[in-house]
């Protein structure tokens, strides 16, 4: 069995088209599908700034698939959790085109600037040619980011290609680097803040925002490898 990771901008699915006007977000999937045919509900996390999300929620409601978006937590939080209805009739799935398909795929897709990343499992029967000419088939780019047998899978492979580095939005990455670059981490140097907002170009508290938020993403994920049973 093959691990395949393919990103997807999923062109007319309102997560994936609001979210490419609000690059600093990060939208997950964290529970399952229910309802019925016509009306179907999950829940979403969101991280990113509050003002991102709020204008995320506003546009993303305004869309016609969409029958509501309920806020279950306080937009201010790390994790913003999100109840969605929408009409399944007029929302192109691409979890449905899987399972059409026979093929396995990991839950919690994740959605950044537009791009959904999605896992998949393929026995050696499932033509990955024939899985993406069915996703853009419908009018989506598909980029291949990782396919290899999972035997062959150790645990350093799982961390350096984790979903993590995707799970960055392209300002997070920019002022992880940045600091990196500047000697943020290093004891012996005196880089601020301050002066890796100056090399980005960016105010100091957006730079400590944006650095905030990458640094929980790339810790938690660290931290799941080194103390996982």
């Amino acid at each position: 069995m093959r691990e395949v990771t393919l990103r997807v901008r999923h062109h007319g699915e309102p997560e994936s088209d609001v979210s490419a006007d609000y690059p600093d977000l990060t939208l997950e999937s964290v529970s399952s599908m229910t309802g019925s045919a016509a009306e179907r509900k999950r829940i979403i996390e969101m991280s990113g700034p509050e003002r991102s999300i709020e204008g995320f929620l506003a546009d993303f409601s305004a869309t016609d698939a969409v029958l509501d978006a309920s806020p279950l937590t306080p937009l201010d939080v790390s994790r913003v959790l999100v109840a969605i209805t929408y009409d399944s009739y007029r929302w192109d799935s691409i979890s449905q085109r899987l399972t059409d398909m026979g093929v396995h795929y990991r839950t919690g897709t994740s959605i950044t600037a537009g791009w959904e990343r999605w896992t998949l499992y393929l026995d050696d029967g499932d033509d990955l040619h024939e899985i993406i000419d069915s996703l853009e088939s419908a009018g989506n780019e598909t980029d291949l980011v990782r396919d290899v047998e999972l035997d062959e899978v150790n645990e350093r492979e799982q961390l350096e290609l984790s979903r993590v580095v995707d799970e960055l939005t392209h300002r997070q990455q920019e002022v992880l680097r940045t600091a990196i670059d500047l000697g943020y981490y290093r004891r012996k140097e005196d880089t601020s803040i301050e002066d890796i907002a100056d090399a980005v170009g960016i105010a100091s508290t957006t730079a400590w925002e944006h650095l905030a938020r990458a640094e929980e993403k790339v810790m938690s994920e660290v931290g799941g490898h080194l103390f996982s049973p």
